[in-house]
């Protein structure tokens, strides 16, 4: 269905008489080939895709054919998949809900139906570039942090049993109510610091200070920061891979094996059209590689257990990997089950888990912002002005709000795996985004559908975060390259920092109480603002970049910078950013023009410069 768009576009291009090549066979009767030697959708990787500025079938303001919409729209649900999945899981057993498989189906809904929703509105009255928005592992460092703290522990596990066997045996409503009291206080704590803390995205969008904070935020600030999210969550990657290794082994090759081995191998499809069978090349592997690996691996542990290889009982080694464990949470769960705010209870709201939290909401804002400009360039659009950015930031802002208001337990970022399946499909309309929002708001609904993901092996979910904890480090990693790596000064940086978020973490955690000021909220705070290892990390790489003495050229800033900001082919103007429907009265009254997230901020902007 696709191709048939796209030969008519040819068609037309060649009564015009330019015919592109991207379009172009070996003969005229060729089917039309999209394959783009393209690198993996990561954001070092982002890069190289956008520099060979892609032709697109579809730029950012075109409509595609509404079926176009839904397999395209459907696809990008496919591949952000992996990294929403994700939270949850992470989150189920700090939030004591290791065993509760409807709070988990009920939780995995929410973030969806809540991605759903700011994916819209990002695409609507944000940045409006086609960009996914998702939960961040920004958050989840300083959430752990949180959940750490001593009134936070989960009950002791004789309690928890005496819970459980009431509720199997049904004898007791009050005792099913203190259950769910355990893990809805400790989210409820985690909503508030959410809340608040994404008060602070609001403000840095609206008032126009991301760019004022840009400035003094470099490479050396980012990557042990970004660095630092990944490399502290390895004990949750063990926890999940040591139930089996080996199936956890397997998931890493296979995911391995699709995205690296066979990226390359285009898989050949059959569509019908025109009254005619056609076969086409498409890039299934390099597209669907984490589902696909994950999928394999989920397969295997099915086979294990439907022939009893696995260990029936469930102090044996392996007994993790079977996928008979949860099936429970598939039958108990409702068909259909509507996320709303305060789902929860009332967010409760510490001075301590907020200001930890902000570390997470900083983190998630300079990574927006680089993915803002890598979708502008793969989407056929200008670089994003300065009242998009703004603007941009704010709904992530908001978006982070709903998220905390909702109870994800965690809150919103833009996905770059997204932003590079851009250069793959040639699609870069804003409508086949918003699709992906309307689909993951439906499928968040239905209750089953999350569900089902509960019964997905523990050695298989930990083979998926060893590649992906693993990813996101290297991703941390990769803003040095413009960073001058022979200099002392900027080793010393890195070093000092990266190394301190790993040290004063374990420290503290290993040390619970020596931390006594005599004000119980200061302790707090302390505690959870040193045992967030991207805090430690970005504070010391910020205060250090900003102090010791070094040129823009040796901290990388300039590169950094031009690197992110330079331009492609642009197939629209400035006017994609514009706010639907508001134009008119936005150019009509003048107070509009200082508000720096609205388009007509920008006629104050050249008149300045003038």
């Amino acid at each position: 269905m696709r191709l048939t768009t796209e030969e008519k576009i040819e068609l037309e291009l060649k009564e015009q008489g330019t015919v592109n090549p991207a379009f172009r066979g070996k003969d005229s009767d060729e089917q039309p080939q999209l394959t783009l030697d393209i690198a993996e959708p990561h954001t070092e990787a982002l890069e190289e895709t956008a520099d060979k500025g892609v032709d697109l079938v579809y730029s950012l303001n075109d409509r595609p054919p509404w079926y176009l919409c839904i397999l395209l729209g459907f696809q990008h649900y496919i591949l952000a998949f992996g990294g929403i999945i994700a939270i949850p899981l992470i989150l189920a057993e700090p939030l004591c809900i290791q065993d509760n498989n409807v709070a988990k189906s009920q939780l995995i809904s929410t973030i969806f139906f809540v991605s759903g929703l700011s994916t819209i509105m990002q695409t609507t009255i944000g940045t409006r570039l086609p960009i996914l928005q998702g939960g961040t592992f920004s958050f989840i460092t300083p959430t752990l942090a949180i959940l750490a703290l001593p009134k936070w522990q989960c009950p002791a596990p004789q309690k928890a049993a005496v819970l459980s066997m009431h509720l199997q045996n049904g004898t007791s409503h009050m005792q099913m109510e203190n259950s769910d009291e355990v893990w809805m206080s400790r989210m409820r704590e985690i909503q508030g610091a959410i809340l608040v803390s994404s008060l602070l995205q609001i403000v840095l969008g609206f008032s126009g200070l991301v760019g004022l904070v840009l400035k003094f935020i470099g490479p050396l600030a980012i990557a042990p920061t970004i660095n630092l999210i990944g490399l502290s969550l390895f004990i949750e990657a063990g926890k999940k891979s040591g139930g089996h290794w080996g199936i956890a082994a397997l998931t890493v090759c296979l995911i391995l094996l699709f995205s690296q081995y066979l990226s390359k191998v285009d898989v050949p499809m059959i569509a019908y059209m025109d009254k005619k069978w056609k076969v086409f090349q498409y890039p299934l592997f390099k597209l669907f590689s984490a589902l696909f690996g994950m999928c394999g691996a989920w397969l295997v542990c099915f086979l294990l257990t439907v022939f009893d290889v696995l260990p029936s009982k469930s102090d044996e080694y392996g007994f993790s990997a079977r996928t008979d464990i949860n099936l429970n949470a598939v039958t108990n769960s409702p068909w259909f089950h509507v996320p709303y705010p305060g789902q929860w209870g009332m967010p409760t709201v510490s001075v301590s888990s907020v200001l930890g939290m902000m570390a997470g909401v900083l983190a998630s804002t300079m990574e927006s912002i680089g993915d803002y400009y890598a979708c502008a360039r793969l989407s056929g659009a200008p670089p994003p002005p300065t009242h998009a950015i703004n603007r941009g930031i704010a709904v992530e802002g908001i978006g982070c709000i709903l998220a905390a208001l909702w109870g994800t337990g965690n809150g919103t970022t833009s996905y770059s795996q997204n932003i590079a399946a851009l250069g793959i499909t040639k699609v870069g309309s804003r409508l086949v985004l918003q699709t992906t929002g309307i689909l993951m708001i439906v499928l968040g609904i239905f209750g089953k559908f999350g569900a089902v993901f509960i019964t997905i092996p523990d050695p298989v979910i930990g083979g998926m975060f060893l590649v992906m904890f693993g990813m996101i480090a290297a991703v941390g990693i990769s803003n040095l390259q413009y960073v001058d790596l022979n200099s002392s000064r900027n080793l010393l940086i890195l070093g000092f920092s990266t190394f301190s978020g790993l040290v004063l973490p374990t420290w503290f955690h290993s040390n619970p109480g020596i931390i006594d000021t005599g004000i119980k909220e200061l302790d707090q705070v302390i505690v959870v603002l040193f045992t967030t290892h991207m805090f430690i990390g970005g504070f010391f790489g910020f205060i250090l970049d900003n102090t010791i003495p070094g040129t823009d050229k040796e901290r990388g800033i300039k590169s950094w910078q031009d690197k992110v900001q330079q331009g492609s082919k642009n197939t629209c103007d400035q006017s994609c950013y514009d706010i639907p429907f508001c134009n008119a009265v936005l150019k009509r009254l003048r107070c509009f023009q200082y508000l720096p997230f609205l388009p007509s901020y920008k006629t104050t902007q050249q008149g300045t410069s003038k």
